[in-house]
């Protein structure tokens, strides 16, 4: 079962370890190193499922929890040092739904990931919502795609790769990442074809294609769609 994953952990190299072992299990993974940052994506994005630090800087865990559950029903997960009965009574309290102590195997994350997500069918309910980046909206349950209200006409190959960009503005992904993503094992797409697929996308997205502002290509890496804050320009 695929998801969009929002981790949300301080820690560099324990976050990417997370992404590797979530990415293994064809979800698609945010990761953020701090709770305001977290509280944002997840407003932005409306991810699948949270994996929340608790001690994190500018916004705690626990505050992070409260704060989503407020807004939504979405599965967190909290990631702690903290062993005591009162902590995790305190993190289930907030509205967590499991609560896992460091040190902790990756593996074991990504289990209780996948459990919750097959009792909740979030990652189902998902496609009935919309994307929005900016001005450009994406009905996945539609299969439809507009630009500031107009419709864009679009092959379904183009709807999946936008869809994926879609999903984590500012994100730079490799062509390897957005074939995977977007087509699985389809044997008849292949990098270059994502190459034709962007340009494609760029002649019904941007205002010069030739100096593309919304679909940046990253030298050396990959594409991204712009999220209209980083200031990147073509």
């Amino acid at each position: 079962m695929s998801a969009q994953v929002l981790v949300a952990e301080d820690d560099p190299k324990q976050a990417e370890l997370i992404r590797r072992y979530l990415e293994h299990d064809n979800h698609q993974v945010i990761v953020v190193h701090d709770g305001r940052a977290a509280i944002e994506k997840a407003r932005r994005c409306e991810p699948d499922l949270v994996v929340l630090d608790v001690m994190m800087p500018k916004v705690d865990g626990l505050d992070v929890c409260r704060v989503l559950r407020a807004d939504s029903d979405v599965p967190i997960v909290l990631l702690t040092a903290r062993t005591t009965e009162d902590d995790v009574l305190l993190g289930l309290d907030l509205g967590a739904d499991d609560y896992i102590t460091k040190p902790y195997s990756p593996r074991q994350l990504a289990a209780r990931i996948r459990a919750i997500l097959r009792r909740s069918r979030i990652a189902r309910d998902r496609g009935e919502r919309p994307l929005r980046v900016g001005d450009l909206v994406l009905d996945r349950q539609r299969h439809e795609i507009t630009l500031a209200g107009t419709p864009l006409d679009c092959t379904p190959a183009e709807f999946r790769l936008l869809a994926v960009l879609a999903a984590e503005p500012g994100r730079v992904f490799s062509r390897g990442q957005l074939l995977s993503h977007a087509f699985g094992t389809d044997k008849f797409i292949t990098e270059r074809t994502i190459d034709v697929h962007v340009m494609n996308l760029r002649r019904k997205l941007e205002p010069d294609p030739r100096r593309p502002v919304r679909l940046l290509t990253v030298y050396g890496i990959g594409y991204k769609l712009r999220d209209g804050t980083d200031g990147t320009q073509a």
